[in-house]
C-alpha cells in the first residue's frame, strides 16, 4: 500500500509539473514571438523535456536507492542511446549557436515542430537516470 501511495503521488506531481511546463511553454512561444526573440523558448524547449525524461524515472529511482544495492553505469546505453538523443534535443539550441549547417538542424526549421526534439529531450532525461543500474546483490547481509 505504500509503494502504491509513493507511485501515485508521484505521479500526480509530475502531472502537475507536466502541465505547469506546458502552460509556459505557450506562453513563452507567444512572448517570443512579439519581442521576436526565440532564443528563451527554444532554450526552454531543449531543456524542459531532458527535466520531465528525469522526473519520469527518479521514482523508480528512489525504490530502487532504498534497496541499498551496490550501484554501476551503463556506458553502452548512454552511448548508444543517449548521445544521440541529447544531439537531437538540442538541436534548437545549435541552431542558435552554429547556424544552420548541421546534422539534422535544417529538417528542425522546416517542420518548425518541437515535437520530435521533445521526444528525444524526455529519451534523454529517462536513459540517463536508467543508466544508474543496481547490482542484483544487496549490500545487506543475511543473518
Amino acid at each position: 500500500m505504500k509503494r502504491f501511495l509513493f507511485i501515485f503521488c508521484s505521479t500526480v506531481v509530475i502531472g502537475i509539473i507536466f502541465y505547469i511546463g506546458m502552460e509556459y511553454q505557450v506562453r513563452l512561444r507567444e512572448k517570443s514571438a512579439i519581442v521576436f526573440d526565440m532564443k528563451p523558448y527554444y532554450i526552454f524547449i531543449s531543456i524542459y523535456p531532458v527535466f520531465i525524461g528525469l522526473l519520469l524515472r527518479l521514482p523508480k529511482l528512489i525504490i530502487e536507492i532504498r534497496d541499498k544495492k551496490k550501484w554501476s553505469f551503463d556506458w553502452m546505453k548512454i552511448i548508444v542511446i543517449g548521445i544521440p538523443s541529447f544531439y537531437i534535443a538540442t538541436i534548437p539550441l545549435l541552431i542558435i549557436s552554429f547556424g544552420t549547417n548541421l546534422l539534422f538542424s535544417k529538417s528542425f526549421l522546416m517542420l518548425g515542430d518541437t515535437i520530435f526534439t521533445s521526444i528525444a529531450g524526455v529519451i534523454f532525461g529517462y536513459v540517463l537516470l536508467d543508466s544508474l543500474k543496481s547490482n542484483t546483490s544487496s549490500t545487506e547481509s543475511v543473518s
